[in-house]
């Protein structure tokens, strides 16, 4: 069984339309509408279990279900992109078989916002109770957006590092994908909020925003046989904004 979270829309929806065609696929959203997509709230254990249970055997999962800076605060926005994402990869591991694959969304702002000392320790412990008070603890405002956005996501390429030698003892595979600038209605929110966006994709290399199909093909060919070899890695697709914004180091 493949699974896309996040399948109402943008990502998600590009996502599983490019997934359709290799066997059976469960689509599950917070907004389903309960006929071609399954309701899941993944900040509700209830909801993950739910779809869970509906898996007897995981193929390919790939989660884009997330929010921007533009959509809440920052406490949520750890608690959907980091928090919630850790308890539906822990609770995918009973259904990992060999060739299981999993891609997680995380984002190029991962890249270029460098952790302050002692926040990726915190990071890493996303289910501690005192998640929120060791952030203050390390000089974190953990109620601004931005802020949140950045260091959720950077958690995301933590989290899939961390587990990655617990999925390979399955034989199974977890990837996370850092998605640059892309025409989507997440991203026209955001670059309606943020004037510098517009900047960031002319100084890109390819100097455009990337469509969201462009996108998903790549999640799509990481869940693939033909990246059987890939694991416990982020791969950056932004049109090279990175590389224009972030100098090499000496």
């Amino acid at each position: 069984m493949n699974v896309v979270i996040g399948a109402s829309s943008g990502m998600g929806a590009a996502v599983a339309r490019l997934l359709a065609d290799r066997g059976p696929l469960l689509l599950a959203d917070r907004d389903g509408d309960g006929a071609d997509i399954v309701a899941c709230d993944i900040t509700r254990p209830e909801d993950v279990a739910a779809v869970v249970r509906s898996v007897d055997e995981l193929g390919a999962l790939v989660v884009t279900a997330g929010l921007s800076p533009s959509m809440a605060g920052g406490r949520d926005i750890y608690a959907v992109n980091l928090v919630a994402l850790e308890r539906v990869l822990r609770a995918f591991e009973p259904t990992l078989r060999p060739g299981s694959a999993a891609v997680c969304f995380a984002s190029m702002a991962a890249h270029l916002m460098p952790l302050p000392p002692g926040v990726g320790s915190v990071l890493d412990e996303p289910s501690s109770p005192a998640f929120f008070d060791d952030l203050a603890a390390a000089g974190i405002d953990v109620d601004d957006p931005s802020t949140a956005y950045a260091y959720s996501k950077a958690g995301v390429l933590r989290l899939v590092r961390r587990l990655a030698g617990t999925w390979g003892t399955k034989g199974a595979r977890l990837l996370s994908l850092s998605p640059g600038i892309i025409d989507t209605g997440m991203g026209r929110l955001e670059a309606s909020n943020e004037p510098m966006m517009e900047a960031m994709v002319r100084g890109s290399a390819i100097g455009r925003q990337a469509d969201p199909d462009e996108v998903a093909a790549v999640a799509v060919f990481l869940t693939s046989e033909q990246a059987s070899f890939m694991t416990g890695t982020d791969v950056l697709v932004d049109g090279g904004a990175v590389a224009a914004m972030v100098p090499p180091t000496p």
